[in-house]
């Protein structure tokens, strides 16, 4: 077992690129500075997490996602937590506001046509269904040929006599 020399820790600390430190270091005093944005951070992390494990839990995707209120409600969470998170990181600090109550119509239209549109990638059941109810029903279509008759002799040609 090779152990790692405190010299090839240090190559690899002085390799890193100053700049990109220096560029994330307001995030970094932000993220330690305000107890709100870890928080939301946090909870998108714990929503998002209870969100997969309800998502992979044996059910099929698409109807989890339509029926599973629970998972819409920790996706819900997570998107909300996420957002407030990243505004926090792209603003200044602001006086704190209550918190919305419910939600607005928008977040929930877009998790919903989200939600269906993963669950219409997801089910070949679900594609027909929707198609079917769009266009309708596809007919067999089967052809058969008029049968011959004896009676009526081949034509012959215009002018022929």
């Amino acid at each position: 077992m090779a152990l790692r020399s405190k010299k090839s820790v240090a190559d690899q600390v002085k390799s890193v690129d100053i700049s990109s430190i220096s560029k994330a270091t307001p995030y970094i005093q932000r993220i330690v500075q305000d107890a709100k944005l870890r928080e939301n951070v946090r909870t998108a992390y714990d929503s998002s997490r209870s969100a997969y494990t309800r998502l992979t839990n044996g059910k099929a995707p698409a109807k989890a996602l339509l029926e599973d209120k629970k998972l819409q409600r920790d996706l819900q969470t997570a998107v909300e937590a996420l957002r407030e998170a990243t505004n926090a990181l792209s603003e200044a600090p602001k006086k704190q506001r209550p918190a919305k109550k419910g939600g607005g119509f928008a977040s929930k239209l877009l998790i919903a046509g989200l939600g269906f549109g993963l669950a219409l990638a997801g089910s070949e059941k679900l594609r027909t269904k929707v198609l079917d109810m769009v266009f309708g029903k596809e007919e067999e279509f089967e052809y058969t040929p008029p049968p011959a008759t004896a009676s009526t002799p081949p034509s012959s040609p215009v002018g022929a006599a």
